[in-house]
């Protein structure tokens, strides 16, 4: 009985490395863009706290200065009232170069609720 073998081929092997080392190149990219989302958003939260439109812009930039994100600052943000909580909204665009003329853009918004 003849048994066949089985497995990569060395295009193969080069092909699906190729891959993940381009998945992993555009991870490692993406990722500091989520981590800076979820600082925004922290700071967002923090900013609602305070009762006034200054202390509000006052206090997102604070935390912008500690946690160090440059995306949005307290002129861009939204201010609203509901229930007599304040809700800081906020939307931005972020671009990752890929290579040459290729870009992956986040369209991202949040709010304090």
């Amino acid at each position: 009985m003849k048994s066949t073998q089985r497995g990569l081929s060395l295009i193969g092997l080069l092909l699906v490395g190729g891959v993940l080392a381009f998945l992993g190149v555009v991870t490692a990219q993406c990722v500091p863009v989520f981590v800076e989302y979820q600082a925004i958003t922290k700071a967002a939260k923090r900013a609602s706290n305070e009762t006034t439109l200054a202390t509000v812009r006052a206090a997102f930039d604070k935390a912008r200065t500690i946690d160090d994100f440059t995306s949005v600052m307290g002129k861009d943000l939204e201010i609203t009232k509901e229930d007599d909580r304040v809700v800081v909204s906020f939307s931005y665009q972020r671009e990752v170069p890929l290579g040459g003329p290729v870009f992956l853009t986040f369209k991202l918004k949040g709010n304090s609720k």
